[in-house]
């Protein structure tokens, strides 16, 4: 059985394309079977980017993580939003990742750098001003909590955790371990039973 978690899915790729438009600001993007949320950009991943983006509207300029992008919905449109921004999109599944890549030219994003990561171990400590991650919740808990354990390093000083998880999948369970590893977590947003969890390393 192939999931969306695994380095090579091995289901038959059948590509697809969607559309998904923020704040007037329409993206194509091209899906396929084996990666998260083929036929439409998934809810938690749209609650994310409308939070993320009504804090932190295009200002100055920021490094940010993009934790499991699958095929970038959430890296791709903070990146088209805020073009002085630099994008991290990380993912074990490179059929994401490929479409990713794929993405990202289609709609002329240059601001991005697309990585094969396993949770975010290709990339430097003390990187980045904010990781976002909608977590792959079926790839179970100890691979979500470990996004949460390597955040912590990668964050610059005072850079935030932003996190997307629906009450029924484990948000009482990553709101404590995020609690417990940076100190601090907070509830900025909920809708439908999802969740958007912050925490800032101090």
């Amino acid at each position: 059985m192939s999931h969306y978690y695994d380095e090579n899915p091995d289901v038959e790729s059948d590509e697809q394309h969607i559309k998904y438009t923020f704040d007037n600001e329409q993206l194509d993007l091209i899906t396929d079977n084996g990666v998260f949320s083929k036929d439409k950009v998934d809810y938690g991943s749209d609650v994310l980017i409308h939070t993320f983006m009504k804090m932190y509207p295009p200002g100055p300029s920021k490094t940010i993580a993009d934790v499991g992008c699958g095929y970038g919905p959430i890296g791709l449109t903070i990146a088209k939003k805020s073009p002085h921004h630099k994008i991290y999109m990380l993912d074990v599944n490179r059929r994401a990742l490929t479409l990713a890549q794929k993405n990202k030219k289609k709609n002329n994003i240059e601001n991005v750098v697309i990585k094969e990561s396993d949770a975010l171990n290709a990339v430097e400590d003390n990187s980045f001003d904010f990781i976002l991650t909608n977590p792959p919740i079926r790839a179970g808990k100890e691979v979500v909590h470990r996004i949460f354990e390597e955040s912590i390093n990668k964050l610059k000083q005072e850079g935030q955790l932003f996190v997307v998880i629906q009450k029924k999948q484990g948000m009482p369970s990553a709101k404590k371990k995020m609690q417990q590893l940076f100190g601090n977590v907070e509830v900025v947003n909920k809708d439908k039973g999802y969740y958007i969890l912050r925490s800032t390393k101090s």
